[in-house]
């Protein structure tokens, strides 16, 4: 076969192209965000905003349950509540005996990871009350029905980091001091625990259910007007073990005609029956209220709030003819830049730790971007985004793949979601285990505005 040097040349141009090109099935898919891209720049799209109120959560399998009370001066107020119900001992074998007397009664809330809010200055009253009723219902707007007879109240500041020493009651032996991880420790009234517990016989404390069908449980709420909030703030109790219970110390005659000093605990544990958690927002007289009520209106700041209070929904609505502008594209990296409004921290409320970016699908149920299930799928969540950026003041979340699928219409916007989300888990659903809050700068803001970066290649 006889070949020009025009017809060798491009021989060579093609096998050293097939040679470079070893995945282009990899080709516009998703980068490292860290990694250098090249492409031509576009951060001009036009991106809409608007603050809408969260659905009601189930609190019933939170792993954290809040209880506290806040005022916010832009947020306005936060409440939470708990209703508990209360187990007998694990071995379901309690017998008190007949003339076993009280020493003392105490509801144990073990604090877990978390805690919002001040803790320096605000004072905590906190009150206890029986239920009513078994709890059945589980939403973040019921409120648990309870008597009105104060059980027991704690008044102090909430110090969660601070281990505290307690005594460790040894039956037979010497009481020791112990130290345990910070808890809230509100004394019952012990002629109730006497009557309604230690007066009981063993048959009450043989199920589970049988005692929460004859005890129903416990109700904690602040009692706004004996707490002094200088800000206030949100605890999250841990209940997820056996950290949280109701602790009685009894005294209890033995066969050699002797005392016995016995402690013995009623666990409250997620793991075995109800909690739940009775959450109020209160937007009176704040911008929140006025952007709920005039949803049409662009604003040049957008609000997020944990504990199922409010989130920002976004719209882009331009990349559909993005093609049209620019030609057909790959887009090589796009990340959704969320800036921290100006002067939006108020002592002690510091921006959400992390927040959510998520869509919706036809349904209109919460569905995961496909970066980040791309991303999870290899181990790699974390490179999605959302963790606040304190040096920059921000939030990015790398969004390849959502962008590309917009721009080629094979994704449909049906609404796109920022919200505060758990620090430890990544949720689509409103969060129930943390209280944080960021005020973010919409399109038209000056300073402090949310962008979409996208680099792309144009290609025939």
């Amino acid at each position: 076969m006889k070949f020009t040097k025009q017809d060798l040349l491009t021989l060579l141009i093609s096998l050293f192209l097939f040679a470079s090109c070893k995945n282009p099935g990899a080709v516009g898919l998703d980068v490292d965000p860290n990694a250098a891209i090249e492409g031509t720049l576009v951060n001009s799209e036009r991106i809409t905003s608007q603050t809408i109120k969260e659905n009601d959560i189930a609190t019933n399998a939170l792993t954290q349950h809040p209880i506290g009370y806040m005022i916010d001066p832009t947020f306005g107020k936060t409440e939470a509540s708990l209703a508990m119900t209360v187990n007998p001992p694990t071995s379901l074998t309690q017998d008190f005996g007949t003339n076993s007397t009280l020493d003392s009664a105490v509801l144990v809330l073990n604090i877990g990871t978390q805690f919002y809010g001040d803790t320096t200055t605000s004072k905590y009253s906190i009150d206890v009350y029986q239920l009513t009723n078994r709890i059945t219902n589980y939403k973040s707007s019921d409120v648990q029905a309870h008597n009105s007879t104060l059980l027991g109240n704690f008044n102090s500041k909430i110090f969660p980091k601070t281990p505290i020493k307690i005594t460790d009651v040894v039956a037979s032996g010497k009481d020791t001091v112990k130290t345990v991880k910070a808890q809230i420790r509100i004394p019952l009234n012990k002629a109730f625990i006497q009557n309604t517990i230690l007066a009981q016989p063993a048959a009450t404390f043989t199920t589970n259910a049988k005692f929460a069908e004859y005890f129903k449980g416990l109700y904690a709420e602040i009692n706004k007007t004996s707490s002094t909030i200088a800000g206030g703030g949100m605890a999250f109790i841990d209940f997820a073990a056996s950290n949280s219970y109701v602790q009685m110390v009894y005294k209890k005659p033995n066969t050699s005609n002797g005392i016995d000093t016995v402690s013995v605990n009623f666990p409250i544990s997620t793991a075995s029956s109800a909690v739940t958690a009775n959450i109020k927002h209160d937007y009176t007289g704040t911008d929140i209220q006025t952007q709920i009520s005039n949803p049409a209106i662009q604003y040049n700041v957008t609000y997020l709030q944990a504990l199922a209070g409010v989130k920002t929904k976004i719209s882009f609505p331009d990349l559909a003819n993005f093609s049209n502008t620019y030609g057909k594209v790959v887009v090589n990296k796009a990340e959704l830049v969320v800036d921290l409004s100006t002067g939006s921290v108020t002592n002690p409320f510091a921006p959400a730790e992390k927040i959510s970016l998520y869509r919706w699908d036809i349904a209109q149920q919460p569905a995961d971007l496909p970066d980040y299930t791309n991303l999870a799928t290899s181990g790699g969540s974390s490179l999605f985004g959302g963790t606040f950026d304190s040096t920059n003041n921000r939030y990015i979340f790398s969004v390849t793949s959502y962008v590309q699928g917009l721009i080629d219409k094979t994704i449909t916007d049906y609404g796109t979601f920022l919200a505060p989300t758990s620090t430890s888990e990544f949720q689509i659903t409103p969060s129930g285990t943390s209280a944080g809050r960021s005020v973010i700068g919409s399109f038209g803001n000056t300073t402090n505005k949310i962008k979409l970066n996208i680099y792309y290649t144009k290609i025939n």
